[in-house]
């Protein structure tokens, strides 16, 4: 077995590192202003701009979308360090173009939404969001009830998606609808693409999360949708839509890895130098013990992360290495940052460090993308047979 990254994949990750360190982490005192200030965490455009315009100079734009698009077509491994270094900040930016939706559009799409969705989208020329979630319906996409019904050579779309990101910045939405009530998620759940004027595609409130985040509700009253702009095969929806899910929840690991490692590097600068009762922080075995139980989970975790992605671009089946990845990371990365807020005593407790910020982040991910009960369930029920 092979635990060496390859020299490219390797100079990738360290030119992300580079990145995250010179333009990103750099700007973290001022989201931590806006932050405390009650605005929430963002970049103005100035700044984004910036960071758009040196971020694509780098070549970091496109990593893993097609070559035929302008994308390099990178596999997961290579995307693994890149995600711990881009989790490992506060400053909120993705790097264009977001994979989840990436990866749904490649499974999906035709020639002419290819052309129109898929290659503006790598080049980092368009925004796009998912409406999956729905009042009443999050983690079990069988409660849906958002309906797409036939119009002559269109559809029409009714119903209410929650928790979307982005929904308001996004040129277009992939919304899923249910197209067959009798078959539901086994061969009834279609997606579609709706671009942001679509008549009768209303955003109806923002809603403010932990970390500084939003997310939308999003209402659908008669949204007429032109037949080719259902993406894939009508019916076959959710398998490409897991596939989307699938991506983030590596990610989500990833970034996780990313935060934890950083604020064990944190708390290793930090513990030495606080003395309390005439010894430093750490001298003391409980202080040691949350670094060393930190770095062997980190490790852990990294480990499982990285063997999840080879998997996954060797295209093995990797159903219960995602759910276990999206359990473990996450609930590791809390542990280990409630261990260095509690070393850094009522420091640790202000939003003048990112340690706070760093923690709601990881409380959303145990939530966001299927919390780690249903994730539990799913490896549970592959490893005993339990049908469904």
């Amino acid at each position: 077995m092979d635990f060496q990254l390859s020299e490219e994949h390797r100079m990738l990750k360290d030119l992300a590192e580079r990145f995250v360190r010179e333009e990103l982490i750099p700007l973290e005192g001022a989201v931590l202003a806006r932050d405390a200030a009650g605005q929430g965490i963002w970049l103005s455009p100035e700044e984004r701009a910036r960071i758009d315009e040196v971020s694509q100079k780098m070549g970091l734009w496109g990593l893993d979308a097609p070559e035929d698009v302008g994308g390099f077509d990178l596999p997961q491994v290579a995307l693994i360090g890149v995600n711990e270094a881009m989790g490992s900040t506060i400053t909120p930016y993705t790097l264009p173009p977001d994979s989840p939706n990436l990866r749904m559009l490649m499974a999906t799409v035709n020639e002419r939404q290819r052309e129109a969705y898929l290659a503006p989208y790598a080049a980092g020329k368009t925004i796009s969001a998912i409406g999956i979630s729905e009042p009443g319906a999050g983690a079990d996409p069988a409660g849906m009830t958002t309906r797409a019904e036939r119009d002559g050579d269109d559809w029409i779309l009714n119903g209410r998606k929650i928790w979307t990101s982005r929904a308001e910045q996004a040129d277009f939405t992939i919304v899923m609808a249910v197209t067959d009530k009798a078959k539901g998620s086994r061969g009834g759940m279609s997606a579609f693409l709706v671009d942001r004027d679509t008549p009768g595609f209303k955003i109806l409130r923002r809603i403010p999360m932990l970390a500084g985040a939003f997310t939308y509700e999003i209402a659908l009253d008669d949204v007429r949708v032109p037949g080719w702009k259902l993406l894939g095969v009508e019916g076959q929806g959710f398998a490409p839509m897991q596939v989307r899910l699938g991506t983030r929840r590596i990610e989500m690991a990833a970034w996780c890895i990313g935060l934890a490692q950083r604020a064990l590097d944190m708390m290793i600068e930090y513990a030495p130098q606080r003395v309390t009762f005439g010894q430093p922080l750490s001298q003391r075995q409980a202080v040691q013990w949350w670094a060393a139980d930190a770095a062997t989970k980190i490790h852990a975790a990294r480990l499982m992360t990285y063997h999840c992605a080879w998997k996954l671009d060797q295209g093995q089946d990797v159903k219960n290495e995602i759910s276990m990845i999206k359990v473990f990371a996450t609930e590791m990365a809390w542990e280990v940052l409630d261990n260095v807020m509690q070393c850094f005593g009522a420091m640790g407790m202000t939003k003048e460090l990112p340690l706070h910020l760093m923690a709601a982040s990881i409380r959303n991910m145990r939530i966001y993308d299927g919390p780690s009960e249903v994730h539990r369930m799913v490896v549970a029920r592959n490893l005993l047979g339990v049908k469904r």
